[in-house]
């Protein structure tokens, strides 16, 4: 019976009921029926004040930066970046936009907005090249998963904030699984691009002066996401005063040097900032709320016990596990699913001996490939309803690229070192 809030969790989910307040509605009715214990008033206390935490500052400030970077140019030269770096390999436009997603990991830091923008930008551009829709949709959902695992992602933080480790170290490891996942993706484009015969968007390989000049005109752009880990990295700054040097350094950026913002883009970044924050942090103190019930019952160390006891070694662990978190990638969003399960996990991890830190990129790099698959997908269905694809259309074309990013998958999760390596430099 202990465990019937989570299958309350799952019903509400499933009806509708968004998962801020499936995952408060499932704390309150244990609360209520089942553990006397603790008064529903002090539950509702604990609601309250999980938002008084000055880490999670940083969610803000973090989605405020890639809203100014968008409106600053900053997101329009990376493309620029991308173009002139990937548009002589073959599917010349599908190769700029995972290159596109790989950039912008450090400007919108959210695989929902990354997917929803070039959704916008490049789907057309790639159709009028005579790409089909239904495969310009599919790439544009699989590479936005690049977006989140590159620093700075909010996703990123999330999980340092819930396994307690250092933001800085979790930034820093994320750079090796992002260039993994999009070296597989440019690969699987190269050759579907070669069998169809789609051919470069630009004639030929672009010469170092104009690669140079380009890289002079997005030296801002590139440089950002760099400046804030080195800031991180030196301590001269805490993760949440990252995210507001972000903010001021895109705003001068937009401002004075490519003259792009003003004061008509204050109103749409604010709102921008209010839904983006609004989403996230509701979503994290419901799930401290329900973790005060998991905690409550033991749920985590029980879990823990079971899986050791199912297994010891920790590669057939980490098999199981992959499993299960494909699949609940594919049920519920990206955010709300790390904040379920890595208090779960983490302490199976810890005590088989696996790296938080690996840990986590194995555990975002799942969830953001059960994002682009059936059947609930969240980017699958961003993309399909900004391009206007149907889903059974879109999917005839995502599962090479699905099985593109397995593939890295078992590298990230089998190959820790590669994960593992500029962290420990650090």
């Amino acid at each position: 019976m202990i465990y019937l809030p989570i299958l309350v969790l799952f019903i509400l989910y499933f009806l509708g009921v968004p998962i801020a307040y499936s995952l408060f509605g499932a704390a309150i009715f244990y609360f209520t029926f089942f553990d006397a214990g603790m008064p529903v008033d002090l539950v509702l206390q604990k609601f309250i004040t999980s938002t008084a935490s000055f880490p999670l500052l940083a969610i803000p400030f973090f989605v405020m930066a890639g809203s100014v970077m968008n409106y600053s140019g900053i997101s329009a030269r990376l493309m620029k970046m991308a173009e002139v770096l990937t548009g002589h390999l073959s599917g010349g436009m599908a190769q700029v936009n995972v290159a596109l997603s790989t950039f912008m990991g450090g400007v919108s830091g959210s695989a929902n907005a990354d997917a929803a923008m070039q959704s916008k930008i490049l789907v057309p551009q790639m159709q009028k090249l005579g790409y089909k829709k239904e495969f310009s949709a599919a790439i544009t959902a699989a590479s936005s998963a690049i977006s989140p695992v590159i620093p700075p992602g909010i996703v990123l933080i999330i999980y340092a904030l819930i396994a307690q480790v250092s933001v800085a170290k979790v930034f820093v490891a994320g750079y090796v699984p992002g260039l993994i996942m999009a070296a597989s993706l440019m690969i699987t484009v190269s050759l579907i691009a070669r069998k169809r015969g789609y051919k470069p968007s630009r004639p030929e390989k672009a010469g170092l002066p104009e690669v140079g000049a380009q890289i002079v005109d997005s030296i801002w752009a590139l440089s950002l996401p760099f400046g804030v880990i080195l800031g991180l990295r030196f301590g001269l700054f805490t993760p949440t005063e990252a995210g507001a040097i972000a903010v001021l350094a895109s705003a001068i950026i937009g401002l004075f040097i490519y003259k792009e913002l003003g004061l008509k883009h204050v109103k749409p970044i604010l709102l921008e900032t209010i839904y983006g924050t609004g989403t996230v942090v509701l979503i994290i103190v419901a799930a401290s709320v329900f973790g005060y019930y998991l905690t409550w019952e033991r749920i985590p160390q029980e879990l823990t016990s079971a899986l050791i006891a199912f297994t010891e070694n920790k590669y057939l662990m980490l098999a199981v596990i992959n499993i299960l978190l494909l699949g609940l990638g594919m049920i519920i969003e990206g955010g709300a699913a790390m904040i379920i399960v890595a208090p779960l996990l983490v302490p199976v991890a810890t005590a088989l001996g696996i790296d938080p830190i690996h840990f986590g990129m194995i555990i975002i790099v799942n969830i953001m490939i059960g994002g682009v698959t059936p059947p609930f997908g969240s980017m699958m269905f961003t993309t399909c309803s900004v391009t206007k694809v149907p889903v059974a259309a879109f999917v005839k074309e995502v599962w090479p690229f699905i099985i593109a990013l397995l593939c890295s998958l078992i590298i990230i999760t089998y190959v820790p070192a590669l994960v593992m390596f500029l962290p420990n430099l650090m």
